[in-house]
């Protein structure tokens, strides 16, 4: 088996919580997107170019509304801030890939992010490409959504509230895996607290870049703790 066909292999069974929260939130945008008369060709290219996840949500609003570009800019800064911390954590797992850089950086999403944070490189499979593999799978899953989407949404209509709360089931979803895979428990409790600290305190429409900040710096301060290659000690598990 060649290094392709063997990172791929190993990267499907990866993606497969994605694959159901993508398919169903992406046939949501594209409904959404026909019923505001764009059609599958508009939600497809929306979703392999700008591929913005949450943005293409708000982004329909802006599309039907007065052209507004630096409103536009400030919000779209705004919602996607926390790719910044994405970005900043994966420097290390992403070090030494190559060529396949740009594209696991195009591809980055908060689910891939989960996935590729998490994952572990099976023994024999390329780096790069297993990452490469996951990003671009969740990246199809999404945009064959939203074709499946606009396609669906020419014949029929139905009331999508409530349909994002399908995005925070499949985080529940990969945060359990995480649990019950990762040996040491400490990140995904930094995350839940800070999380709940920040949403208490700035609420539930600001609390997101605050807990990453928060998160970031708990992690950096904790590091030669929860990681063995800083400091010669046993991982501490709970």
């Amino acid at each position: 088996m060649n290094t392709k066909k063997k990172a791929l292999k190993a990267a499907i069974p990866h993606t497969i919580p994605v694959l159901a929260g993508f398919i169903f939130l992406g046939i949501a945008y594209g409904v959404l997107m026909a019923s505001k008369g764009y059609g599958a060709l508009w939600s497809f290219l929306m979703s392999t170019i700008a591929f913005c996840g949450s943005m293409q949500f708000v982004a329909i609003t802006l599309l039907t509304s007065t052209f507004a570009p630096v409103q536009t800019f400030i919000l779209t800064l705004l919602v996607n801030a926390r790719h910044l911390f994405y970005g900043i954590s994966m420097l290390k797992k992403y070090r030494g890939v190559g060529r396949l850089k740009p594209f696991l950086i195009f591809m980055m999403c908060d689910e891939t992010f989960s996935v590729n944070y998490s994952a572990q490189v099976p023994e024999g499979v390329d780096k790069g490409w297993f990452y490469f593999f996951i990003s671009f799978l969740n990246y199809s899953y999404w945009g064959l959504g939203s074709v499946l989407g606009g396609l669906l949404g020419n014949f029929i209509t139905f009331n999508t509230e409530g349909l994002d709360f399908s995005l925070t089931a499949l985080f529940v979803v990969i945060f359990l895996d995480q649990w019950k895979e990762r040996k040491n428990r400490i990140p995904a409790l930094l995350g839940v607290g800070a999380a709940s600290i920040s949403l208490v305190i700035f609420g539930p429409s600001d609390f997101i870049i605050p807990a990453m900040i928060l998160i970031l710096a708990s992690l950096t301060l904790l590091r030669r703790k929860l990681d063995p290659k800083v400091e010669g000690d046993e991982q501490i598990c709970i």
